[in-house]
């Protein structure tokens, strides 16, 4: 498919750099500092980060590897999905974040 690859490859690595290590990080135990006052929400939050993942990849892959029209707007869609989900996750977590200072 057309387009840039340069563009994908950049979103790709920064999403590997940021997003994929803070999930695991988070996951695991281990809290930045900047989160240790969102208590109620971390999970979720994290969760939230590896699906922004999960659709960066979704989106970017087909396009590197110069897919089929048909299989970049399956990639597209799924990528959609995860970009929704996520904010469905974030969402969650400032509920929780709500409910657990009151």
């Amino acid at each position: 498919m057309d387009g840039k690859p340069l563009y994908h490859c950049i979103a790709l690595a920064i999403s590997s750099v940021f997003l994929l290590p803070l999930a695991i990080a988070v996951l695991r135990g281990w809290v930045p500092p900047w989160m240790r006052k969102h208590t109620g929400g971390l999970r979720p939050r994290a969760y939230g980060l590896l699906c922004l993942y999960t659709g960066t990849l979704a989106n970017g892959v087909p396009r590197l590897a110069n897919a089929s029209y048909e299989a970049v707007m399956v990639g597209m869609a799924f990528g959609i999905g995860c970009f929704a989900f996520a904010g469905g996750l974030f969402v969650l977590a400032g509920v929780k974040d709500t409910r657990a200072r009151s």
